[in-house]
């Protein structure tokens, strides 16, 4: 069964969640006693009767969601969306008889605390589960609506993604081949170091699979094109890798640092006659890994970010947003003759338990 026809529900076992549950019960409890036309207790008597019994709901509904979330998850969206309407009903129904029962009986001696509770039974009941299905269905259809904006987004990424896959130059391609051919002839073992670095070039580039990877993998990747690039500029070409602080096992989306570099030598370094260093330097700002390539650029030439070579900025933007949200961004600026990129984004490694060493 495909992600878009399931019915996605927050993580209500979280506790910012269930906050976030009485904020909305807290508030529904106030329209509520608003929209009572007289206050037969008073305003105050009223409000505390409806939150009273709204935050019990509102606590009972998630820990009932959040014990079968996973199970609710696995089922179509219209099954599962009838499930939770009828699980929802019977809690108010429960809770609500509960309430009566309570107010009905001769458990309490506080007449004021007496006053709180219901005393007209089958009204009250059909009034609760009617209200509790309305809200019940207002929020699934919420959350419904937020999955298929999410799905969409998701889906634009990943044309994005393959686009910037797609889109390895032919000229570059053209002229590591042209290298590679030269080196036959009179370096071989060179011309095949070259040839397996563009053949994992391309694996790297094409793979379906490559959603979020380590940040090592990303280097690596990123190393690889350097090396291919070496062999055309030569001593032109200087990188300075400054990434020893940075924690390897840092999950990034794919395509991140290596479109980067890309940039910085096609639109930089390839620009200038004389060459020149890119810097890629990493460190670590509390939880944020925060990362920067900067390449010098002539004085006459476009700013990066704008035409073609743009996807790869927008799209490296999207997708940190996408992974980590509003805490990942992506600023890029001329400084006088030097071109900077910078990323931030939150540190969250990967799960897997192998050892990974660092580069240097």
């Amino acid at each position: 069964m495909t992600e878009a026809r399931r019915l996605a529900l927050p993580d209500f076992c979280a506790s910012g969640n269930v906050l976030a549950v009485l904020v909305i019960v807290s508030i529904t409890a106030l329209l509520l006693t608003i929209s009572t036309e007289q206050f037969a207790l008073g305003f105050w008597t009223e409000l505390a009767r409806n939150a009273l019994f709204l935050v019990w709901i509102g606590l009972l509904g998630s820990a009932l969601l959040c014990a079968l979330r996973a199970s609710l998850a696995r089922l179509h969206v219209a099954v599962a969306s009838a499930l939770v309407l009828a699980l929802m009903a019977a809690l108010v129904a429960a809770v609500s008889e509960a309430a009566w029962q309570l107010g009905a009986g001769d458990l309490l001696e506080m007449d004021m605390l007496a006053e709180l509770l219901p005393r007209d039974h089958v009204p009250f009941l059909l009034r609760n589960v009617a209200v509790g299905q309305l809200v019940t269905g207002l929020a699934l259809r919420y959350f419904y609506v937020s999955q298929q904006w999410r799905l969409n987004v998701e889906i634009q990424a990943r044309a994005r993604v393959r686009a910037l896959q797609a889109r390895i130059r032919p000229h570059f391609l053209y002229n590591s081949l042209n290298t590679i051919a030269q080196l036959t002839r009179t370096e071989p073992a060179r011309a095949e170091e070259a040839i397996q670095d563009l053949a994992d070039l391309f694996r790297a580039n094409l793979s379906e699979k490559r959603g979020e990877i380590t940040l090592k993998e990303e280097l690596e990747v990123a190393r690889i094109y350097q090396r291919i690039e070496q062999l055309r500029l030569g001593e032109r070409l200087r990188v300075n890798w400054q990434v020893q602080d940075l924690p390897m096992r840092a999950l990034v989306p794919s395509l991140t640092v290596q479109p980067l570099l890309e940039n910085a030598i096609g639109h930089g370094i390839e620009q200038l006659p004389e060459g020149g260093e890119v810097l890629v330097q990493g460190d670590v700002d509390g939880d944020i890994i925060v990362l920067q390539v900067r390449n010098p650029m002539p004085f006459d030439s476009a700013t990066p970010g704008r035409g073609g070579h743009g996807l790869a900025l927008e799209n490296i933007r999207e997708r940190l947003t996408l992974m980590y949200g509003p805490r990942a961004q992506v600023t890029a600026s001329r400084q006088g003759d030097e071109f900077v990129v910078w990323l931030r984004f939150p540190h969250r490694e990967s799960a897997r338990g192998e050892l990974i060493t660092e580069l240097g």
